[in-house]
């Protein structure tokens, strides 16, 4: 079945943390690597995030006028599609992501959810799919994506739990790095991919840096994904 290219954008400390240990998220890449968020959102037709990277104030929105004008050179509708993803939906319904109304709010979510939230989520979300028993099905959810929302090309901005939800599934065709000049430490600060992880090397998706560039002490990467070959190739 069809799904959307799918590719991520992070920025990254150079121990390679998203955020510290209490998970409190402040962005901490320079201004370049803010233009490069809204231009990577300015190609993408739906733009998806986990529900603690989205927190009370993040709208997933495509940003100011000359960044809508941007998604319309490149064929896309003005306002891109916005998706958040919780397994048990923990993402207040009072959140500014819901009363961002410029374009349709998603949430993907599991069976885990409850009764009472699946109602109060599905008030202000435009849709809310259940889509897993334990976690996320993220190939299902992709599929209907594609076939329902017409979504060819989905921007994920974390975090490490989604991240690694997508890996694990064989759904990143790329990877956008910022690597700051930042150390943050902590065991349990979040990285690119964090999740259950893959227990072998011979498992972990491979990937082929594409371009690497640095602007001042920040270095910004692209790698792409590199297709397995199956034994019958």
């Amino acid at each position: 079945m069809l799904r959307p290219f799918v590719f991520l954008n992070v920025a990254l400390t150079a121990d390679g943390k998203l955020a510290p240990a209490n998970r409190h998220f402040v962005p901490f890449g320079s201004k370049r690597d803010q233009e490069l968020l809204f231009k990577l959102r300015a190609r993408a037709d739906a733009v998806m995030s986990g529900a603690t990277t989205v927190g009370d104030d993040v709208k997933l929105g495509p940003g100011e006028e000359r960044f809508r004008r941007m998604r319309l050179k490149n064929g896309l509708a003005e306002y891109n599609l916005r998706i958040v993803v919780s397994g048990s939906s923990t993402i207040s319904p009072q959140a500014e992501f819901f009363e961002y109304r410029h374009s349709p709010a998603l949430v993907l979510t599991t069976e885990r959810i409850s009764s009472r939230k699946l109602r109060q989520l599905e008030a202000v979300a435009d849709e809310v799919k259940v889509c897993g028993r334990n976690e996320v099905d993220f190939v299902t959810a992709l599929c209907w994506l594609r076939q329902k929302w017409g979504v060819k090309r989905l921007l994920c901005e974390g975090g490490g739990k989604v991240n690694e939800a997508l890996f694990r599934a064989g759904l990143v065709d790329e990877i956008y790095v910022t690597l700051c000049p930042l150390i943050l430490g902590g065991r349990e600060a979040p990285t690119l991919s964090d999740g259950l992880g893959f227990a072998r090397l011979a498992d972990a998706p491979a990937f082929a840096l594409r371009s690497a560039r640095r602007f001042g002490d920040e270095l910004f990467l692209v790698y792409r994904a590199i297709k397995k070959r199956s034994a019958s190739d």
